[in-house]
């Protein structure tokens, strides 16, 4: 059960959820605490900056 939680919140943040909804989802109340839940892939988060760098983004 604990591995499922780890993962729920990876894959919410891997999503695009924001800081506040994964404290809210998770229980926590400290980013530190949240922190050791979501582990963000270094591709997931590779996919993010190409989405959000102008020189990259089509027009």
């Amino acid at each position: 059960m604990h591995q499922l939680r780890h993962s729920a919140l990876t894959h919410a943040a891997e999503d695009g959820a924001n800081t506040a909804v994964l404290l809210s989802y998770s229980g926590h109340t400290s980013v530190a605490s949240l922190a050791r839940y979501a582990r963000v892939s270094a591709e997931a988060l590779a996919a993010w900056q190409s989405q959000r760098d102008p020189a990259t983004r089509k027009r």
